[in-house]
């Protein structure tokens, strides 16, 4: 019984498990009201490792909208949404990360914004690339149909049809 109580105090005392969920959105826009659809990713919770707070978003754009996206390459930049956009976006689903996955997401969004050049490219690198990126640093299945390439919401709900485990609902 003392043995019971030993165990039973450790377990108790001991440091409560953090963790980072990751959340996986897309923003329907609307070309004649001036914000392209777009998909992206939040980032929030604690760090088990460290404690650290977590409360971070990123996505990939176009650094300027004009039509020489349509055209091939153009300057880059990781876009970083506000709490009011957030609120008035889709979340498709959401996962559990390891600080490892964390520090392995927190590298690759900053090789895509530090890349040299002319880095966006509406049929290679555009948002959905990124976010493609990120599912699949966490171990998500992943495609990129071309015929989604510029619609978030369709093809988040198509990897959500690739990952059942998610049990995450369609977003009409």
């Amino acid at each position: 019984m003392i043995h019971l109580f030993a165990l039973l105090a450790l377990v108790w005392s001991g440091p409560a498990l953090a963790d980072v969920q990751i959340h996986f959105h897309s923003f329907n826009g609307s070309v004649l009201f001036g914000r392209y659809p777009h998909t992206f990713i939040v980032l929030e919770g604690e760090l088990e490792e460290t404690g650290e707070v977590i409360d971070e978003n990123y996505g990939f754009s176009a650094r300027q909208v004009t039509p020489a996206i349509l055209s091939g390459p153009v300057e880059h930049m990781v876009l970083v949404e506000t709490d009011k956009s957030i609120r008035k976006t889709n979340r498709h689903f959401t996962m559990t990360i390891s600080d490892a996955q964390y520090r392995q997401i927190k590298a690759e969004v900053t090789a895509w914004k530090n890349a040299p050049g002319k880095y966006y490219d509406l049929e290679k690198r555009n948002c959905i690339h990124f976010v493609a990126k990120m599912a699949s640093i966490v171990g998500l299945k992943v495609e990129v149909p071309e015929k989604m390439l510029r619609r978030p919401k369709s093809w988040l709900n198509h990897v959500t049809s690739l990952n059942p485990q998610l049990k995450a609902k369609q977003i009409k």
